[in-house]
């Protein structure tokens, strides 16, 4: 049953099919809605994360896709379990985290003096939207106290206890404005109950992958509470009939709609994905090992004596399983796209039908970070090597 349930979480992940979600922005807001979230990282080793992910789903995607839909409201950025830009559909979902941190009762929750989330708050209200450096020279009365490090706790301060929102960014700067300001009218903003935001919990993982486990139904939430919360859901609704308890070897109990087995999916055939480190669809690691028996780990933080890969490895999906990751890197400033290495963990496929359609992504994917030119610095296994340099010549 491991290989059907990897197949389903890839189809409702948009990773076997070709334009699973339409085109363009309109397919950009399907995404998001049908993930629930996507991460938003700063490194710029290659195209962002947020970015990345968006293009792996999406064969048109443009970075102003995601931006035009922060401007028209439909989207919005917050803490998930990292920076993301959720739906604006979900916003009520966030504001019992936004109440916990303006309690103090959060692990985001950070003590900032009064005046300076006054003088902050003031600064935007009077003047618009601001971003942190517009801080940075600021003086008061009372002498040079105010400085760009206050502030920026200031900002971030008053944006995670939902008083200011990201309007925009300007390249990674952010745009705060008052949250009244940005808000939709029509916005819900009544806070959900404990088992309105574990339903949340569940319809948004059950969307995302076509299954959820509890582990990953509470990834960095703590409380006893919440917990109990979505135990009770789960049993009223096996009670109901509308999801069932799987168990499935190498998983932890598996919940799922019952008939989720009877799906008909069909192995895709022409797939070659290369996917973001901060994919939904491997972004919880232990499920990634137990789905794809794959152990994947980040190395950039890792110092460089000791990684064994690269510095920004991207796993790569042939067809239904992961099969090899590549460090690579965008040259921008001279166009080009270098596989820094490619290391290959299972020859046991159609090597020539694999390098054709990775060839054919990595062109895509070249072109999508700007570059025009691509060649391969490394390839593991060695007898591989002149096969795949011969592919970007």
């Amino acid at each position: 049953m491991l290989l059907p349930l990897r197949r389903i979480a890839l189809s409702h992940q948009g990773l076997t099919t070709a334009r699973p979600f339409g085109k363009s922005r309109q397919a950009t807001l399907a995404v998001l809605e049908r993930l629930g979230y996507i991460q938003i990282d700063t490194l710029a080793v290659i195209e962002r994360a947020h970015h990345h992910t968006l293009w792996t789903r999406i064969p048109d995607y443009q970075p102003d896709h995601l931006h035009q839909l922060v401007r028209e409201r439909r989207a919005f950025e917050y803490w998930s379990h990292a920076a993301s830009y959720l739906p604006m559909r979900d916003y009520r979902f966030v504001l019992p985290q936004m109440a916990a941190i303006k309690r103090g009762e959060s692990p985001y929750s950070t003590e900032v003096d009064e005046k300076y989330l006054r003088h902050v708050s003031e600064r935007i209200r009077n003047e618009g939207p601001l971003k942190a450096r517009h801080f940075k020279s600021a003086t008061t009365k009372q002498g040079k106290w105010w400085n760009w490090k206050p502030a920026k706790r200031a900002l971030e301060k008053l944006f995670m206890q939902g008083n200011l929102m990201i309007t925009r960014r300007d390249g990674m700067e952010k745009v705060y404005d008052l949250s009244e300001r940005v808000l939709p009218q029509d916005t819900n903003t009544r806070e959900p109950s404990l088992m309105e935001f574990a339903e949340y919990l569940l319809n948004t993982s059950l969307s995302a992958h076509g299954f959820t486990t509890l582990k990953q139904l509470t990834h960095l939430r703590s409380g006893l509470a919440l917990r109990k919360a979505l135990n009770t859901l789960l049993q009223e609704k096996i009670a109901a009939r509308e999801i069932r308890k799987f168990t499935i070897e190498c998983m932890p109990p598996v919940y799922a709609p019952p008939d989720i087995f009877e799906m008909k999916l069909r192995q895709p055939t022409n797939n070659v994905r290369l996917l973001s480190p901060f994919d939904n669809a491997i972004i919880h690691r232990d499920r990634m090992q137990q789905l794809f028996a794959f152990d994947y780990r980040l190395e950039c933080y890792t110092p460089k004596a000791k990684r064994q890969i690269g510095y920004f490895c991207l796993p790569i999906l042939y067809q239904d399983n992961l099969i090899g990751r590549v460090d690579c890197k965008a040259h921008r400033k001279t166009g080009h796209f270098e596989l820094i290495h490619l290391h290959l963990e299972s020859t046991k496929i159609d090597l020539d039908h694999f390098m054709f359609h990775f060839s054919k992504t990595v062109q895509r994917f070249s072109k999508f970070n700007h570059c025009h030119t691509i060649t391969a610095s490394k390839v593991t296994p060695k007898k591989l090597t002149s096969s795949i340099k011969k592919l970007f010549f």
